[in-house]
């Protein structure tokens, strides 16, 4: 039995939001913020303007819709779709507007559950490489953090040894005679950051 032109619609935005929520691409793009903090309100923005992309454009073709797709994938969420997804996810949104403009509701709603399936797995799947990358991120940090202390640690060791360790001529001994007949010779001689040791004259 057919349904009402506006029944349809509503149906249609169901389905639309049903093949977003399905479609990998997008939901690890979401998972890992690839839009930015605003990520998973812009996947429920896009469900809306694909609605509408429909809904206003009478005939589209596959092409167009793939293209549609992937310049807002790019643009909303910095990511160029190579999976070979498009073409899939266009199809689906076709076949969908095909079932809600001959108000074959019951079609419509077959293919909705069909994908219901698929929405648990490709969120189980986006949610776990979010947190593996995560977990790669903080190692990464972790490891920075740590070479980043022994670099301080080393430049530490190089300025004490350079105030403890005056440099004498070779053959010289330090005793405690030489280390009392030994002066540093003010800023204005080291120019270069370096601070020069130099024998007093007996």
């Amino acid at each position: 039995m057919a349904a009402s032109a506006e029944q349809a619609r509503a149906l249609f935005g169901v389905g639309v939001r049903a093949v977003l929520e399905a479609w990998p691409a997008l939901q690890i793009a979401v998972e890992n913020s690839f839009g930015g903090v605003h990520s998973r309100e812009k996947a429920l923005w896009l469900g809306r303007v694909v609605e509408d992309y429909f809904l206003l454009n009478a005939d589209l073709e596959q092409e167009e819709v793939e293209d549609f797709l992937s310049d807002i994938m790019s643009t909303e969420f910095d990511t160029l779709i190579e999976d070979g997804s498009l073409p899939q996810v266009s199809q689906q949104l076709q076949t969908m507007f095909r079932y809600c403009q001959r108000g074959e509701e019951t079609l419509l709603r077959q293919f909705i559950s069909q994908l219901g399936q698929k929405q648990l797995e490709v969120r189980a799947t986006a949610t776990t490489m979010a947190t593996e990358v995560q977990a790669v991120d903080q190692t990464k940090d972790a490891v920075s953090d740590k070479e980043g202390r022994i670099d301080e640690g080393a430049e530490e060791m190089e300025v004490t040894e350079s105030r403890e360790s005056p440099a004498l001529p070779y053959g010289s001994q330090a005793g405690p005679s030489a280390t009392t007949s030994l002066t540093t010779v003010g800023p204005e001689a080291a120019e270069d950051g370096w601070i020069v040791i130099r024998r007093k004259k007996k």
